[in-house]
Order: structure tokens, then C-alpha cells, then sequence
């Protein structure tokens, strides 16, 4: 069973990047998980456990940030603060409880920025009241971090579109309802003849060719497309627009990513900090060690450190309501690294325990590996910063 007892520090929600409405929402989050609202989910069942959380968190009212106001959901428009800060709490609860609430957003990040209105309105509120479970399918066994390689396509007859091909890593895979689905329309070479399109679990044509298991449990798939027959309403945008739908929803969750890390990490920081309290060493504390001091110091900084990027990100989109593919990608390369360094350092502390398997630090080091690739590995976020950079002239 996991421990959800805890409460993540809240003193940087008093930082001027946020306003009364994230405040507000983030006490909210805070009290129903400390209320026992992620209490007894069977984390042995991973597909049943992630259909509870949707579900209590649509009834609860915390996937309304992962849908625009005019279809049930918080603001107007997708709010990256809101996003990171619902992110953020619930990874350091539960990282499948982060990942829930995280797929219903980008699974229909898309489906909110650009969809037909009729699209709109038959996906969004059930998205957004947890009755309908949304994804996210770019990914192929052979184009990855390179999407001009994709090679699913989809053309057109009549007033349909045709799908045929793969796509692998597919979270909620095999679960979802729902899916947002790039493909090869050949409008143009590379990435500008990809278009996006809405498909639903039910459709003829459309089935799972393998569940995928990973270090971190969560519902994963290898999707197939078989002559696969959509409505022609069912394109989000218009034809070639693919790729630029799918960076300007990645763009918006990328900073979240960054903020589940952020959550982890924190999680890892009291745990640690529990633990060296009261551990005994060399006739008094493990905490009295400078090595440990040291250790927990950078561990802080580090933390600081990252939830500064993440926020100057989504409130330079939210505020500013400028580009922010740069920024994410910061925040999302720096947190996650962060992350990963600062839950080591907690298992290093816990020693032969931080190995055991049931052990809060080790749950951790097992979710955190994943982040450092999901939505772009650090690698790629390093050749996105530097391209961005040189873009713009080396400035700043």
C-alpha cells in the first residue's frame, strides 16, 4: 500500500508567479489527499488502479485543469500552472496518481487546442469528469525522438481517413477510450505532412498488439491501425498540421512533466529527512554527519532550483503568453536530472533499506527513471535548448 499520509512543502506557492486560484487549488489537492482520497487503490491491479484514480479524481473535480472552462474544466484556456502544481502534489503521493491525472491532459491536449467544436464537446467533459480515459500516440518503434520518421499514415477516401500502421510506448494504452493519433498524410516531406486525428477505442480497425511492462508499473502499449476507417471530422486542424499541434501540446506539458519530477523529488527530500533524524550513528545521528548535512544541502538546492525553471515556464505561457519551447525544455531536462540525483542521494542515506523493495525511496528511484525520457530524453531537451538558442542569435 502506498503512504499518501504525507504533504509536500508549500512555501514557494507564496512566489509571485502564482495567483489566489492556484493557491486555493493546491490546499484543495493537498487536504482530499491528506482526507484519504487516494486511499486503498490496489496498486497490484495496474489497469484497475489507474481507472480508480481517473475516476476519483473526475468526481473529486481535479482533472478540471486538464480541459478548457467552456467544457467543464478550470480556465479558459489549459493553465501550465495549474497543470504543474496538480502534478507536483500528486506524484509525491502517488506517481500513478500523477500519471492518471497527467494522460488526461495530454491525451487531449490536442483535442482542446484544435478539434472541431463537435469533437470538442463529445470528448472533453467526459474527459474532464473522469467517465472517458484519453491518449497520446506519436511514438513508433522506429521514430521516437525522431518524428520525421514516422511511418503510420492515414489518406483520405471520401470522407474518411484511412489508418494503417503502429505506434509503441503508448500510455494508457489498452485502457483509453479515446485516442489523439499522428500520422503520415504526405501534404509535404518531413514533419509538415503528419496530421492528428481522433480515434476511438471501438473504432473497426483499430486494436492493442501488445501490453508493455516497465521498471515504474503504468498501463503501456504497442497499438495496431488495420485499415483503420475515421470520419473525416474526426482530423484535428487541418491537413499537415500534425507536428505543430503536437510540439504546441508538448510544449504545454512538458513544464509538467518537470513538476512531477519536482514532486518525487520533495518526497524523496522528507523522507530522507525522516530518516536521518532518527537513524543512529557513530553514537548519535546520521543527521549530526557533515556528510549528510552536505548531502541534504545540495539536495535542497537542487529542488529550489528546479521549481524556479518549472514555474518562470508555465507562467511565462500563462501570464506572458510567449513561446515557451525553450523554457520547458529547461525546466523538464533540469527537474528530471535533479530528480534522479536527489532521490539516489535519499537511497544512498536509507542504505540496505532504501534497496527494499516496498521502501518509499525505492518506489521512487523506479519512477523517476522514466521521466528522464518520456516526452523527450535529456539528450533531446539539450539539442532543443541549443537550437533554440541559436535561433534566436544566441540571445537570451
Amino acid at each position: 500500500m502506498i503512504d499518501t499520509t504525507g504533504r509536500p512543502d508549500a512555501s514557494h506557492l507564496d512566489w509571485p508567479f502564482f495567483g489566489p486560484e492556484h493557491r486555493a487549488f493546491a490546499k484543495r489537492l493537498d487536504d482530499w489527499i491528506a482526507e484519504g482520497g487516494l486511499a486503498g487503490v490496489d496498486h497490484g491491479d495496474t489497469d484497475g488502479a489507474c481507472k480508480s484514480l481517473v475516476t476519483r479524481l473526475g468526481e473529486a473535480g481535479f482533472l478540471a485543469p486538464c480541459v478548457p472552462e467552456a467544457f467543464g474544466g478550470a480556465r479558459p484556456v489549459l493553465d501550465s500552472r495549474l497543470l504543474c502544481l496538480a502534478r507536483e502534489r500528486l506524484a509525491y503521493a502517488d506517481g500513478l496518481a500523477d500519471f492518471a491525472f497527467a494522460m488526461q491532459g495530454l491525451g487531449t491536449g490536442a483535442i482542446s487546442l484544435a478539434a472541431h467544436p463537435d469533437l470538442q464537446k463529445r470528448v472533453l467533459p467526459a474527459v474532464g469528469e473522469g467517465a472517458m480515459i484519453s491518449a497520446f500516440a506519436l511514438s513508433e518503434p522506429e521514430a521516437g525522438s525522431d518524428v520525421a520518421a514516422m511511418a503510420c499514415a492515414a489518406r483520405r477516401e471520401g470522407d474518411h481517413y484511412v489508418l494503417d500502421g503502429e505506434k509503441t510506448w503508448i500510455s494508457n494504452g489498452g485502457i483509453a477510450d479515446v485516442y489523439t493519433v499522428f500520422a503520415r498524410t504526405g501534404e509535404a516531406p518531413g514533419t509538415r505532412g503528419i496530421s492528428a486525428f481522433v480515434v476511438f477505442a471501438d473504432t473497426p480497425g483499430f486494436s492493442i498488439a501488445e501490453r508493455i511492462d516497465v521498471i515504474a508499473p503504468h498501463p503501456l502499449a504497442r497499438i495496431r491501425f488495420e485499415n483503420c476507417r475515421i470520419p473525416a471530422s474526426h482530423l484535428i486542424g487541418a491537413p499537415g498540421e500534425g507536428f505543430k499541434i503536437a510540439m504546441r501540446t508538448l510544449d504545454i506539458f512538458r513544464a509538467s512533466v518537470a513538476a512531477a519530477s519536482l514532486g518525487f523529488a520533495r518526497r524523496a527530500l522528507d523522507e530522507a529527512l525522516g530518516h536521518v533524524r532518527t537513524r543512529p550513528m557513530f553514537g548519535g545521528r546520521l543527521a549530526d554527519l557533515q556528510l549528510t548535512q552536505a548531502a541534504l544541502g545540495d539536495m535542497a538546492a537542487g529542488i529550489d532550483s528546479a521549481a524556479l525553471l518549472i514555474v518562470r515556464a508555465a507562467w511565462r505561457r500563462d501570464v506572458q503568453g510567449l513561446p515557451t519551447t525553450k523554457e520547458a525544455a529547461m525546466a523538464k531536462m533540469t527537474a528530471t536530472e535533479t530528480a534522479q540525483q536527489v532521490i539516489d542521494r535519499a537511497v544512498q542515506l536509507f542504505g540496505g533499506r532504501g534497496v527494499r523493495s516496498g521502501e518509499i525511496v525505492e518506489r521512487l528511484y523506479r519512477e523517476i527513471r522514466a521521466l528522464r525520457i518520456y516526452e523527450g530524453a535529456t539528450e533531446v531537451q539539450k539539442l532543443i535548448i541549443a537550437r533554440e538558442l541559436l535561433r534566436d542569435g544566441g540571445t537570451r
